[in-house]
């Protein structure tokens, strides 16, 4: 099932995540060469897109893949997250299996937390206008944001030439994001969750049971029937191949509700560790990070 963004282009509804993935290689060769992904989730941060990094290029993966499979009318959709230019020249202009770049907030340096200066200033306006080039100069299908706020987004609506295609956040049934996804859909901007392991949740395996699914299925199932796409990560071979088979069925109308119901929300990717220093930084709060909106 593909999702058509603002831009006309589409978007597989689910992908395989990449973040801190143990054996990201094996998980994304089997994603896409024998489950059939086409959609690649990754970032700058993850160490899994450079040549030099030892975890993986992911363009030479899709590139590996797209030989052996003989499929090379069916573009594999590899979505980058980069929070500067630096990183701009850096992934997306030296790899040409970037079809989706996403702005995020800006860190540099790999202390958790982080030390003073290894949070940068947010240059949103300026980044934006280097990631719009990407996309007039066909460097990249689309543009989008990764982790924003209302605050931000509507920020960004105001200045940007091009609007975004996508916005990847922390979502699922343990964590709706509501009013940020009422935002996205007023503005014709498709969303993309990811976050929080709710495959031991009560409810989700309730209805795991009920429909003879795993809990994972009913997990990917939830976010596609809601309308976004979703890239679930698994180290597993086996959940791989099977997060992708949730297009054949449907979750009941009683059993989404209760799914959209859960009482237990909250945001587990909060950012403290890679932005937050109480003393010195943009950001001296988790609340900081998300513009009090939580």
């Amino acid at each position: 099932m593909m999702k058509r963004l603002l831009s006309g282009h589409l978007i597989p509804a689910v992908g395989i995540g990449t973040w801190r993935a143990r054996n990201p290689k094996e998980s994304v060769y089997t994603a896409l060469a024998e489950a059939g992904y086409r959609h690649v989730d990754t970032a700058a941060e993850y160490g899994v897109q450079n040549e030099n990094i030892k975890h993986l290029s992911v363009g030479v993966i899709c590139l590996a893949c797209i030989k052996e499979t003989g499929d090379e009318n069916r573009a594999i959709r590899n979505v980058l997250k980069c929070p500067n230019s630096q990183y701009f020249n850096l992934n997306v202009r030296q790899n040409p299996f970037v079809n989706i770049c996403l702005h995020t907030l800006n860190r540099d340096g790999a202390s958790r937390p982080p030390k003073s200066g290894d949070v940068l200033d947010f240059d949103m306006e300026g980044v934006w206008k280097e990631m719009e080039k990407l996309v007039k100069d066909k460097l990249v299908r689309d543009i989008g944001i990764c982790n924003f706020t209302l605050k931000k987004l509507d920020k960004l609506l105001n200045f940007a030439e091009i609007k975004p295609s996508v916005c990847q956040m922390e979502m699922h049934p343990g964590w709706r994001n509501d009013k940020m996804l009422d935002v996205c859909k007023k503005n014709g901007i498709h969303v993309t969750g990811n976050g929080r392991d709710l495959i031991h949740d009560p409810v989700v395996e309730r209805v795991a049971r009920k429909l003879n699914k795993s809990p994972g299925q009913v997990l990917v199932r939830w976010a596609v029937q809601r309308g976004t796409s979703t890239i679930p990560k698994s180290n597993n071979p086996d959940r791989i191949k099977e997060n992708i088979h949730v297009f054949q069925w449907d979750i009941p109308e009683q059993d989404f509700r209760a799914l959209c119901s859960i009482q237990d929300q909250k945001r587990v990717l909060d950012g403290e560790e890679l932005f937050v220093n109480k003393t010195d930084g943009p950001f001296k709060s988790v609340a900081d990070v998300w513009d009090h909106e939580d």
